[in-house]
């Protein structure tokens, strides 16, 4: 990739009077992880490829509260979201894409009643929206005929029934599609919601995410997909426990659809 990435901020766009077409709102793993900052990356080239407009909010964006909430803090998610909001409804936001089901479920779900309602995509979601209107073409290239399984984000899925966006995107890479026993509305957890991303797993026989990895390669796949940050260093570690990092890879949908296209 040689040209340089084009990330906006609303600030910039602001100051010379235009407003994007949508807001990408990165989340805490896709900017400070570096193994999520891959994927937003990946998805920002697809963004600048396709010539969306689109912005950051940058330093003005900060965690939207799910893992406060989640592990009990009502408290601290509030005074996060309201801060949140307050700098959303300031830059008139109306549309947000997203590739973190935690953000998207958390804006979507739980911002409109503390007064910050927005049209909230999931990046799956917005690729093939782009797909649909023919401005994203999906070229099967190095993923045609490889095996992919896809893991449900718990947040994605089973909360906010997102299944197929994902799913399309990957078939559209020529792909074979081959689903776990527990897939879909009967999904199961990475291990990772629920704040517990951030803390050791309690003592128990075996790691969730351990589990699902077993889950995942009964598929004998070459790639587990991952629409979700966490779920994807879950899995990873997942692949790790199992020495199987030389034969199998977890990415982001947004990287499959760039690797593809060589950007």
């Amino acid at each position: 990739m040689s040209e340089a990435l084009r990330v906006p901020t609303m600030a910039e766009l602001m100051a010379e009077g235009k407003q994007p077409e949508v807001l990408f709102w990165v989340g805490c793993a896709g900017s400070f992880d570096d193994r999520a900052k891959k994927i937003t990356k990946a998805f920002v080239r697809i963004l600048n490829k396709v010539g969306v407009e689109f912005a950051v909010l940058g330093t003005e964006e900060s965690c939207t509260g799910d893992p406060a909430k989640r592990s009990g803090n009502e408290f601290l998610f509030q005074m996060q979201a309201m801060s949140n909001i307050e700098v959303l409804n300031a830059y008139e936001i109306k549309k947000i894409v997203t590739a973190c089901p935690h953000c998207f479920n958390t804006i979507k779900n739980e911002y409109p009643s503390l007064g910050g309602s927005y049209e909230v995509v999931h990046h799956t979601q917005f690729l093939k929206s782009l797909l649909d209107e023919g401005k994203l073409s999906i070229e099967g290239g190095q993923f045609k005929g490889k095996r992919i399984t896809f893991h449900d984000p718990c947040y994605l899925g089973r909360a906010n029934n997102v299944y197929e966006a994902p799913r399309e995107l990957i078939r559209k890479l020529d792909a074979e599609l081959v689903e776990m026993k527990k897939c879909r509305k009967n999904g199961f957890c990475c291990g990772a919601g629920g704040a517990q991303m951030f803390k050791e797993p309690e003592k128990g026989d075996k790691d969730v995410n351990v589990e699902r990895t077993e889950q995942a390669l009964e598929t004998q796949p070459q790639i587990i997909a991952a629409g979700c940050p966490f779920c994807n260093t879950m899995m990873t570690d997942g692949i790790k426990s199992k020495e199987k990092e030389a034969e199998v890879e977890v990415m982001d949908i947004a990287e499959l659809i760039a690797n593809a296209n060589d950007l």
